[in-house]
C-alpha cells in the first residue's frame, strides 16, 4: 500500500482578507448544504482509483473551514472513514480563524478525530489585523484558544504573518512573545506576499500603502527564526517551527513529493505523475460530477527532468535539506551528476552547505532560495 495525503477545500469563509487569493467565498451561506453534497459525490467518484493508498494525513482548508458548521465537517471525515483505508491515519488537521469557533464544533470535532488545530492568527496587534482585513480581534484569538485547550486538544499551529503594511520590529516581537508564552506546538510565519487581483496589491499599486523595505522584512524573519529557536522550537521548513515530533506530516507529503489528493473547488492532487487541479467555479465543478465525471480543470504529467527538479526544490525547502542517498534511491543518479556546475557555483556564493551526506540553504541562501529554484528548474 503507497501513503496518501488528502486535502478537502471548503471555499467559504465570513470575509476576503485583503491579502487573499485563494478560492473562498464570503457569506455564501445559502450554497454551503449543496457544495457538501457535491463534495461527498466527488470523493465517491475516487474510491476505486484510490482502493491502493492508505490515508496518513487529512488536510481541511479553504477559506474558513471552521466557518460552516461541525455536522458538515463530521460528514465529510465519516465519509472518508468509510471508504478509504484509513488504519494508519496520523494527522488530521483544520483550518481556523479566531471568532468562528465554538464548544459545540470543537467537541464535534474532536468526535470525529480531528487531532489538530490550524489558528489563522496573523498577529497579536489589533491595529494591523484591521488593515489587512482580518475580522477576529486578539481576544478573539485567546478566548478561541481557550476553548481548544478546555477540550484537551495537544496539537495546535498558529499561522504568523510579518511585512505587513505599518508593522515594526516591535510588533513583530510582541506577537512572538505573547505566542510562545501559551506553548502553542507549532508555528507557521510567513512573510506577506502581494498576489495578483488582490486588494493590497491595488493599494500598493496606487500607492496607497507602503510595506516595510527588504532589509526590515528580513531582519523581521531572521529575529523569528533566532528567537523561536531560542523557544525550543525547531526549525524545520523555510517557513514553520515546531515543537520535537510535531512537525504538519500532511505539508511533509508536499515538500518530500508523496502522493496526495485534493478534494473540492481549486483543489490539487500529485498522483501517478500527474499534477491536477479542479474547477474553481461552482457551475463547472457541479456539472462534471452531475455527468459522473471528475471535476478536473487541467492536468500536467510530470516528467523525469520535472520529477527530479521539484524533489530537489522541495527538498530544499526543508532546513535539513535534500539527503544524497535518497535522491539516488529515488532517481538512480548522483545529484552531482545532473547539477554539479549549478551547486559548485551556489556553493562558492555562500547559498549551499554540501557535505558528503546533504545538501541544504545557509542563512544566506534562504534568502535568495528563489534564485537557487529558477536555476534548478528545467
Amino acid at each position: 500500500m503507497k501513503d496518501l495525503g488528502i486535502y478537502i477545500h471548503i471555499p467559504f469563509c465570513n470575509s476576503k482578507c485583503y491579502y487573499c487569493d485563494f478560492v473562498s467565498f464570503p457569506h455564501k451561506d445559502d450554497r454551503i448544504d449543496e457544495y457538501i453534497e457535491y463534495l461527498l459525490g466527488e470523493i465517491k467518484e475516487y474510491k476505486e482509483l484510490l482502493k491502493e493508498y492508505i490515508v496518513k494525513t487529512i488536510f481541511i482548508g479553504g477559506g474558513t473551514p471552521s466557518y460552516i458548521g461541525g455536522q458538515h465537517i463530521g460528514r465529510i471525515l465519516e465519509y472518508i472513514y468509510k471508504n478509504f483505508n484509513v488504519e494508519a491515519l496520523e494527522e488530521v488537521t483544520i483550518e481556523t480563524n479566531p471568532g468562528t469557533l465554538n464548544r459545540e464544533k470543537l467537541k464535534l470535532y474532536k468526535e470525529y478525530g480531528i487531532n489538530r488545530i490550524s489558528i489563522g492568527v496573523q498577529s497579536l496587534n489589533d491595529n494591523l489585523l484591521k488593515n489587512i482585513g482580518r475580522v477576529h480581534t486578539s481576544v478573539d484569538f485567546y478566548r478561541n484558544f481557550d476553548l481548544i485547550r478546555n477540550l484537551n486538544f495537544k496539537n495546535v499551529n498558529v499561522d504568523l504573518m510579518f511585512g505587513l503594511p505599518n508593522q515594526t520590529m516591535e510588533d513583530c516581537k510582541e506577537t512572538l512573545e505573547k505566542i510562545t508564552k501559551l506553548d502553542i506546538e507549532h508555528i507557521s510565519y510567513y512573510s506577506l506576499i502581494l498576489e495578483e487581483n488582490t486588494l493590497m496589491d491595488k493599494w500598493y499599486k496606487e500607492g496607497k500603502i507602503r510595506l516595510a523595505e527588504e532589509e526590515m522584512e528580513r531582519d523581521m524573519y531572521h529575529f523569528g527564526i533566532n528567537f523561536l529557536k531560542d523557544q525550543g522550537y525547531k526549525h524545520y521548513e523555510i517557513s514553520n517551527f515546531a515543537k520535537d515530533g510535531l512537525e504538519c506530516k500532511h505539508n511533509l507529503f508536499y515538500w518530500q513529493l508523496k502522493p496526495y489528493i485534493g478534494f473540492g473547488l481549486a483543489a490539487h492532487s500529485n498522483l501517478k505523475d500527474k499534477r491536477y487541479w479542479n474547477y474553481s467555479n461552482f457551475k463547472d465543478y457541479y456539472n462534471s460530477l452531475d455527468e459522473n465525471r471528475f471535476p478536473i480543470d487541467g492536468e500536467e504529467t510530470i516528467n523525469r527532468e520535472m520529477a527530479i527538479a521539484e524533489y530537489l526544490i522541495m527538498g530544499l525547502r526543508l532546513i535539513e535539506g535534500v539527503n544524497k542517498n535518497d535522491f539516488f534511491n529515488r532517481f538512480k543518479i548522483k545529484v552531482e551528476d545532473l547539477y554539479e556546475e549549478l551547486l559548485i557555483k551556489y556553493k562558492e556564493q555562500g547559498l549551499l552547505y554540501i557535505d558528503d551526506e546533504w545538501i541544504r540553504f545557509t542563512p544566506k541562501g534562504l534568502d535568495l532560495s528563489n534564485i537557487v529554484y529558477v536555476d534548478i528548474l528545467p
